[in-house]
């Protein structure tokens, strides 16, 4: 009992999952509001401004219209935008933030660590931030602790961490820092060899309002898109979190209804009135695969490692069954995930990132044409 009033008030948390960390049952508003009326009392009618008040300090588009949705409606970003102004709502005094600002954009990022940077002064909050992103670290922290296998290696202010690192892992990570845009692409991009072609694509979502659920207009989520993707090409989709992006890659892996022409190789793929019903396009699966933006989500609980980065290969029928357990090892290798006690555990025993890179094992495995990236 004693926890439970710390909890929320006079500590809150950011965690790097939003769409597991809230409650797929409940409503923006409710899921807000529970906070207030727990910790101070404030009934769902009193809190609503406050609510929207903060989801506003947080960025969140339209917040006064969002109060009704459900956090699947929402994109990853404005999901964690509803959690940090979750975590913030009782003003308290030490925020621990995990990974706060992986799905959202850079503006958004800077409003938000601005944002915190904020409240840090005004409120005296003290701030425990988890991250990977070494840039972060310099822009919000006066003091650095660096962790490899459970143990603190390294720890000072960030001008000395930054300027003098004392550990070799230290120095191993800033040098890997500044290498980052180093990488290039060896493959050469052909005009003459387009993989996905895409046009006038449409995704809109019906708005419906009244006792009877009349249609009173639409919300243009993808509105006439086009582009096209070559062999050995990389394109990148850029915009603030809420634009579309999410819907337009959902829309051409044909897990959203959509309007325009798809073409796969010269294949029009995008609905059954274009000669391709979802029979005939499972065996293209395998051509397109997606790297989703919560790995959590994306993977079965219920299933081992082992289990979730071969079930492709046993889908498509690519290999001999005793083939399987050599190509998995491979593919998590390549992905830095080389120990074999990894292949029979289940995906709440990893880390984030180490979740997301059995998802991209998963993908990797099976050698497909199209790989989309969703964050």
């Amino acid at each position: 009992a004693e926890l439970r009033c710390l909890r929320g008030k006079e500590i809150g948390m950011i965690f790097q999952e939003p769409m597991t960390s809230l409650n797929p049952l409940q409503r923006v508003e409710t899921q807000l509001a529970e906070s207030l009326f727990l910790h101070q009392g404030i009934s769902k009618e009193s809190a609503k401004p406050l609510i929207i008040d903060w989801l506003n300090r947080t960025g969140l588009n339209d917040a006064k219209t969002r109060l009704t949705a459900y956090p699947h409606e929402l994109s990853g970003g404005e999901r964690q935008r509803v959690m940090i102004a979750l975590s913030l709502l009782n003003n308290p005094k030490l925020l621990i933030a995990d990974e706060p600002t992986t799905a959202l954009d850079v503006t958004i990022q800077a409003q938000i660590l601005d944002m915190l940077t904020v409240l840090q002064r005004e409120l005296g909050l003290a701030i425990l931030f988890i991250t990977h992103d070494l840039n972060l670290v310099r822009r919000i922290a006066s003091r650095v602790a660096v962790m490899r296998n459970g143990l603190i290696v390294e720890e000072g202010s960030v001008a000395d961490v930054f300027t003098n690192p004392q550990h070799d892992y230290t120095r191993a990570l800033l040098h890997g820092d500044k290498n980052l845009f180093r990488i290039h692409n060896n493959l050469s991009a052909s005009s003459d060899s387009v993989t996905l072609s895409v046009k006038d694509l449409k995704v809109y979502f019906p708005v419906k309002k009244g006792f009877f659920r009349r249609k009173t207009g639409n919300i243009k989520a993808v509105d006439g898109v086009s582009f096209e993707v070559c062999k050995g090409e990389a394109l990148g989709v850029v915009g603030e979190s809420g634009s579309g992006k999410t819907t337009l890659v959902k829309a051409l892996l044909r897990l959203q209804s959509s309007s325009g022409s798809i073409n796969l190789n010269g294949i029009p793929i995008q609905t059954q009135s274009q000669g391709m019903n979802e029979k005939q396009f499972r065996p293209l699966r395998r051509k397109l695969q997606i790297i989703f933006q919560d790995p959590y989500g994306s993977l079965s609980p219920r299933m081992t490692v082992r289990d979730i980065v071969s079930e492709g290969l046993a889908i498509h029928n690519l290999c001999e069954k005793s083939e399987r357990e050599d190509l998995v090892r491979s593919a998590l290798s390549d992905v830095g995930m080389d120990n074999p006690d990894f292949l029979d555990r289940y995906p709440n025993e990893f880390s984030g990132g180490q979740r997301q890179r059995i998802a991209i094992a998963r993908c990797l495995v099976i050698k497909p044409e199209i790989l989309v990236l969703d964050e």
